[in-house]
């Protein structure tokens, strides 16, 4: 080859590769819905005992997750961490320290922005103030009108923009439009419909010379994916609220990381999420060309799982900061006139006292709000009580795992094939038999199981019962473990009406209801009979 020819090839090759040489390539890294699980937890996402997590069954504990998030960063050094929301409620540690452990954990595994979930307001805004002024990065919210809360006013950002590598990411939050609803934000805050709210968040920042937009949302993987259809200028929307595992791997998941959306103005919109409390951490790898277009987004989450090491120095201090929990064990939360019956053998035959007084109280705790049926799965029970003052230990040993109250309307055919599937294993003493409220249904043995074991099924109308109607709509409240299916209540999650997975633990439920008996005087009825 000429030096002449030799010098033309090499120009042309310059000029093909030139514009690649433009592109920018980010790997944002996100969790959404941990709630609290500050230690590590067990495959049904509850408390994982030290004896199964040293034999590497256990998954997440920010002792965990400290360790994934280094090891993504060292394959990925131009890297963001962000969180979808819902960093608060679900475990002792809130319960106890509130925003603070939150704080330091999120502080110590660097984050560079998260979005308020619904359960950041579950204390009312000086909870989430205190978290905000702990932190040492941007909290989102822009879908909200908190002018007139003071709190928050000034303190509180619909959106910030950060620096990665010389350019320049604009960052955004929202949170479920009905949060007034879901949680306790106080009468000074009005929260809105997210496309307006976010949109002009998406023109402030391309005015200010950003290319590259990121909405942090707490709404749920469907409302993402209406946002992202809706809204023009964004490039990924980083999910919560839903608990939506995504995967491109797994025959488990609800859609493809990342799922796609083409926004009105034709340009393409990764949405991504990341299951919940800490199962997972969300690894995605973004493109983006000069002019800020994504050219490509791949990625997988990340299972925080047993193969990969705690920190021994972080564990230490969780350690620490879980022994102050031993008092809310011991805490007295009422007293019982009798021992209450939580047998084993008989919660998941027949109707039993654990089994009364948990559907009652979970039924009592949503009845102004129009639910009027409740069911918990008899395997959910795992203790009984003593006669005389009950503790909060107690009643954590009975539910220990910190599940929370999920409500959902359905048709009162899907109830009937619920009832079908709760005895359908009773000779196999399954823990999917169904102790309930507000309902009363007869059964027999002599029927092979989902084959019409289910003889009658009586709802209260109008001070009476009355059978129910197939096509009727009723209002249910369970937990969030029976309400996505499992025991095999598929009928739950398939057909349920407006689910909503994410209400208070479950324990401190039963634990109210017990408080405000008095003494509790522990009975069954004839709400389950076997004929």
């Amino acid at each position: 080859m000429t030096r002449k020819l030799f010098l033309a090839t090499a120009a042309a090759c310059a000029f093909v590769a030139g514009p690649a040489l433009a592109d920018y390539t980010i790997s944002i890294l996100h969790t959404n819905d941990f709630h609290s699980r500050v230690e590590p937890i067990n495959k049904y996402d509850s408390s994982c005992g030290e004896k199964d997590n040293a034999e590497g069954k256990c998954f997440g504990g920010y002792a965990r997750m400290v360790n994934a998030i280094k090891a993504a960063r060292e394959a990925s050094p131009n890297s963001l961490l962000v969180d979808g929301g819902d960093q608060f409620q679900g475990s002792l540690f809130y319960t106890y320290y509130k925003g603070k452990v939150a704080a330091e954990m999120m502080n110590l595994l660097g984050y560079d922005a998260m979005t308020v979930g619904n359960h950041e307001f579950d204390d009312g805004p000086g909870v989430l103030r205190g978290f905000m002024d702990a932190v040492k990065f941007p909290v989102l919210l822009a879908n909200a009108d908190i002018s007139k809360e003071p709190t928050l006013a000034d303190v509180l950002k619909a959106s910030t923009i950060i620096e990665k590598d010389g350019q320049k990411i604009g960052l955004i939050g929202v949170t479920p439009a009905d949060t007034s609803e879901l949680a306790s934000p106080g009468p000074n805050i009005r929260f809105g419909d997210p496309v307006p709210a976010v949109q002009a968040e998406v023109d402030k920042l391309k005015a200010a010379g950003v290319n590259k937009i990121v909405l942090l949302s707490h709404s749920g993987y469907s409302v993402d994916l209406w946002i992202a259809s809706r809204v023009s200028g964004l490039d990924v929307i980083v999910g919560g609220h839903s608990n939506t595992y995504l995967s491109n791997v797994s025959d488990r998941a609800d859609g493809p990381y990342p799922t796609w959306r083409n926004g009105p103005d034709g340009g393409k919109v990764a949405v991504v999420q990341a299951y919940a409390f800490g199962k997972y951490l969300g690894k995605l790898d973004v493109t983006f060309d000069d002019a800020g277009n994504v050219t490509d987004a791949v990625g997988e989450p990340i299972v925080v799982d047993g193969k990969i090491a705690e920190d021994s120095t972080l564990k230490t201090r969780i350690a620490e900061l879980a022994q102050p929990l031993d008092e809310i064990r011991n805490k007295v939360i009422g007293q019982s006139s009798a021992p209450i019956d939580g047998d084993r053998k008989a919660c998941r035959a027949v109707v039993c006292e654990m089994g009364v007084l948990v559907a009652d109280a979970m039924l009592d705790s949503v009845k102004d709000k129009g639910f009027t049926i409740a069911f918990a799965n008899g395997g959910g029970l795992r203790s009984s009580i003593d006669e005389g003052e009950v503790t909060m230990g107690e009643v954590l040993t009975v539910l220990p795992f910190q599940n929370t109250l999920a409500t959902f309307q359905i048709k009162g055919k899907d109830i009937v094939a619920a009832l079908e599937t709760g005895v359908s294993e009773v000779e196999e003493g399954k823990g999917k038999f169904p102790q309930v409220a507000g309902l009363k249904f007869t059964w027999t043995r002599s029927v092979q199981p989902k084959q019409g074991r289910v003889k009658e099924v009586l709802v209260m109308k109008d001070g009476a019962w009355v059978p129910i109607d197939p096509e009727a709509t009723y209002g249910v409240v369970t937990n969030n473990y029976v309400r996505t299916g499992g025991d095999g209540y598929v009928m739950f999650a398939e057909n349920a009406i407006d689910p909503y997975d994410f209400g208070p633990d479950l324990a401190d439920v039963v634990a109210a209801y017990i408080a405000a008996a008095g003494s509790y005087k522990p009975y069954t009825d004839d709400r389950i009979v076997e004929q």
